[in-house]
């Protein structure tokens, strides 16, 4: 649901990508992509998170949130590797 793959980008067989994921031009994804995960390069590493909106969350602040600069809606990260919405339902669509 939701996610962005580039022009040229190469997802091998059997990974997951997960929803609103964000995957750069020209990357090459060999595993699994975390929900709002920022996929860059060859092979591709995660760069950070991305928004519903497709906005670049900026660095969390002291209570670990990351705030989209389009909607305001807040993201944390629940546990390592893990991104969640805290203010629309994540099976809920824009």
């Amino acid at each position: 649901r939701g996610a962005t793959i580039g022009a040229n980008a190469t997802i091998i067989c059997g990974g997951i990508i997960g929803r609103y994921a964000f995957i750069g031009a020209g990357a090459v994804v060999r595993g699994d992509v975390p929900d709002y995960g920022w996929m860059l390069g060859v092979p591709a590493v995660q760069k950070g998170w991305m928004s519903r909106h497709g906005h670049r969350l900026p660095v969390p602040d002291s209570d670990g949130i990351m705030i989209c600069p389009e909607s305001g809606w807040r993201y944390r990260e629940v546990e390592t590797g893990m991104l969640r919405c805290l203010d629309w339902p994540e099976e809920t669509p824009l």
